[in-house]
């Protein structure tokens, strides 16, 4: 890997959600910045989502993805095309397919390095079987990896019955002191704390990601393939984060101290994106619609407008939409509402006749990033998604959490209790802001 730089040819590879593959293109877009030369690995669908977002300095190559194949509706090849519960091991299996045609572009562009999604594990073996260094992009941070690395840790011990050691040496005081570390996790406790972390982290059971829970569903499939990302994970030549040093040093300190890894903190990556044209494809072009929220939100005093958003996949109940939109109606204060819900079965009725010039609606992808560094924006509720977490905390604004699965939770824990540039509804309810 000893190119020059406006030489080194580097082969990103993302995963086809919104949440994977748009931040790895903005960090391919900053490797180009900064000289290397890149091209972008993806298929149809998701080429006409990143194309009006990069310019002549990054290339595309698609390559096509055989949704028929494996019983999927065309146009699949991108997960905000929401699939049944039954067609989600298909659309795995398409994805692992296309190790073929990955291995032919390797073999025909002979790139210096790959950079793919944690979720392409077996793009390591195609990698190493041509002697291409692989680095594995995670989109998530390093303090949701070492909560998830002390998580497993503690595993082995869960269910054990209590130590007891008569004459102790030691190697036995040590793997007694591990034990009593981790017991919370053994006992009946509603929450416990996780051992060997920079901080105190103390997790709700329920706000554990353990993905063991996947066994007996349909999603069973996916714990061979977190089985190979682990595998693989060690043996890749590093990876790479959308995350930063002065962020989290402890974690990323912890990350490569601790667990081992090879990592590069190269974010924030959405800071890339200084053109307004950039900012409002991002996602996908809507130019209507990030027209109309530009116009709306430059009627709006300075600070006075709560943004709500829940990232690509955040459902909710009609019940709960229900009351989150009379709740926000009841405020008096201007807001942005997205709602990734398909029917409008949730809106009360003449809901959207009333809150008419205080409120607005927004269906599906928001351009986001112009919202949240609109000056009429002054705080933000959000899923903690780390795009979303990263972003509000680019553009400077005061945030809620609301986190709904996967490593949500964890996220909540680094901005709220960590670095505390966020406030849980809990602390909301617990101490009043006056």
């Amino acid at each position: 890997m000893g190119s020059k730089a406006n030489d080194f040819h580097m082969l990103f590879f993302p995963f086809m959600t919104l949440g994977h593959m748009l931040p790895l293109v903005d960090m391919a877009k900053l490797f180009a910045a900064h000289g290397a030369r890149i091209t972008i690995l993806t298929t149809p669908v998701n080429a006409s989502i990143i194309r009006p977002t990069i310019d002549d300095f990054v290339q595309l190559h698609i390559i096509s993805f055989p949704s028929v194949e494996f019983g999927l509706p065309e146009g699949s090849d991108n997960r905000k095309f929401t699939l049944s519960a039954d067609l989600h091991v298909n659309f795995f299996k398409a994805v692992a397919s296309l190790r073929h045609s990955f291995d032919s572009v390797l073999r025909d562009l002979r790139p210096d390095c790959v950079v793919t999604d944690m979720f392409f594990p077996w793009t390591y073996y195609v990698a190493a079987a041509r002697g291409i260094p692989r680095l594995v992009f995670h989109g998530i941070n390093n303090f949701s990896l070492c909560i998830m690395d002390a998580y497993e840790r503690c595993r082995p011990l869960v269910g054990i019955p209590r130590l007891v050691f008569h004459g102790t040496n030691n190697f036995s005081l040590c793997i007694i002191d591990a034990y009593e570390r981790c017991r919370p996790l053994v006992d009946e406790a509603e929450s416990y704390v996780l051992p060997s972390l920079p901080h105190r982290i103390e997790l709700l059971k329920t706000q554990a990601m353990d993905i063991n829970k996947l066994a007996g569903t349909s999603m069973e499939f996916m714990l061979e393939i977190f089985k190979e990302m682990t595998e693989v994970e060690p043996k890749s030549y590093g990876m790479v984060m959308n995350s930063f040093y002065d962020l989290e040093p402890e974690y990323v300190d912890h990350h490569r101290e601790v667990m081992g890894r090879r990592v590069w903190n190269v974010g924030p990556v959405s800071l890339c994106n200084h053109d307004m044209t950039y900012k409002s494809a991002r996602g996908g072009e809507q130019p209507t619609l990030a027209s109309e929220c530009l116009k709306w939100l430059e009627k709006k005093p300075r600070g006075s407008v709560v943004y709500i958003c829940f990232g690509s996949k955040g459902l909710f109940s009609v019940a709960q939409l229900k009351e989150m939109a009379l709740g926000l109606e009841a405020s008096n204060h201007s807001f942005v509402l997205v709602v990734q819900n398909e029917d409008n079965n949730w809106i009360p009725e003449g809901y959207e006749e009333r809150i008419k010039g205080s409120g607005m609606l927004i269906r599906g992808w928001a351009p986001q990033l112009l919202i949240l560094n609109n000056i009429a924006v002054g705080g933000f509720v959000t899923h903690c998604g780390w795009n979303s977490s990263l972003e509000g905390i680019c553009a400077g604004l005061p945030m809620v959490t609301w986190p709904l699965y996967a490593e949500q939770f964890y996220n909540e824990k680094l901005l709220v209790e960590v670095l505390k540039v966020k406030l849980s509804p809990m602390s909301l309810v617990a101490s009043p802001i006056i």
